[in-house]
């Protein structure tokens, strides 16, 4: 049987691999991997199970050979300092070469016949003529992969500002799409510098929690509805979805008062309050504008 793992190289990338049951591979397990053309060596970030992905998909993904020998950790080692010296050639190259892009890692696969560079960029950049003279340099097929910002401050890791390690390195995989909405939906500040990560993009987090915030908003009054409490007659003028509280200015008191929102009721302005069903008689509203010579007739049409 095969079963689904998350394998990640010295590098900082990831992908999915599959491995026989029999292996018996666990988290952080080194292994040897047949990627494409190549053997790969990477870490086991964590076990997917046997449910993960679709069995046409599996058989195309990266298949575990065997758990890593002290003999494979050597040559992994060896190749990691030869990757040291490739990283420092091809950032020669691009100064020379005067490319637009930032170099952030390399890697060398097991067998030595791959060399995977990442880089980012704002823009495309042609990197054709850097290929062709570093694979003469290092002779070996050169692989380079331009990425996205999200996907470089996942590779350098860092704290965010919930004193946790940021999502992006520790947990995530894919990474969804966010907009502002989100953050006005959570009642959040819409200033950049709060709803920004470390990668000057949105922050992750604004989206996994967006459907629980939007179950604790279903029953939640706006901002600026009239209400009544224990205190009288007031306005909301603030409101936190995660204590389920209101803030509400009494009318008479300077200061608000904060109340749960089961102590609070909602009322609203009589202009909107609609006339009963049982009732024959419009209500004065609806005859507003009417000349005062007529609403006794449609009053006398509508009593019939």
């Amino acid at each position: 049987m095969l079963l689904t793992y998350d394998i990640k190289v010295d590098s900082g990338a990831r992908y999915l691999a599959v491995g026989n049951e029999e292996l018996n591979l666990k988290t952080k397990d080194w292994c040897v991997i047949r990627k494409e053309r190549v053997l790969d060596y990477g870490r086991i970030v964590r076990a997917l199970g046997e449910n993960a992905g679709e069995k046409s998909k599996k058989e195309e993904l990266p298949k575990i050979e065997r758990k890593a020998t002290v003999v494979d950790q050597s040559k992994a080692n060896e190749n990691k300092m030869r990757a040291k010296s490739a990283f420092r050639t091809a950032s020669r190259d691009i100064v020379e070469m005067k490319l637009p892009m930032k170099l952030l890692n390399c890697h060398y696969s097991y067998d030595g016949k791959l060399i995977t560079f990442q880089f980012s960029s704002e823009g495309r950049v042609d990197f054709r003529e850097l290929v062709k003279r570093l694979s003469q340099e290092l002779n070996t097929r050169i692989e380079l992969r331009q990425i996205g910002v999200r996907d470089e401050t996942a590779l350098c890791g860092g704290l965010g500002v919930c004193g946790q390690e940021l999502c992006c390195s520790r947990f995530l995989s894919e990474f969804a799409s966010i907009n502002v909405k989100m953050a006005k939906e959570q009642d959040l500040s819409l200033n950049p510098t709060n709803i920004s990560g470390c990668c000057g993009r949105l922050k992750c987090c604004l989206k996994y929690e967006h459907e629980g915030y939007l179950e604790l908003d279903q029953n939640m009054p706006r901002r600026g509805a009239a209400c009544e409490c224990s205190e009288g007659r007031g306005k909301i003028i603030d409101r936190n979805l995660l204590s389920r509280t209101v803030t509400v200015l009494v009318e008479g008191k300077e200061l608000p008062i904060t109340c749960a929102r089961d102590d609070v009721r909602i009322v609203y302005p009589k202009k909107y309050n609609m006339p009963k069903k049982n009732s024959n008689r419009p209500p004065e509203d609806t005859l507003a504008g009417v000349p005062d010579k007529d609403k006794d007739i449609l009053r006398k049409l509508n009593d019939k």
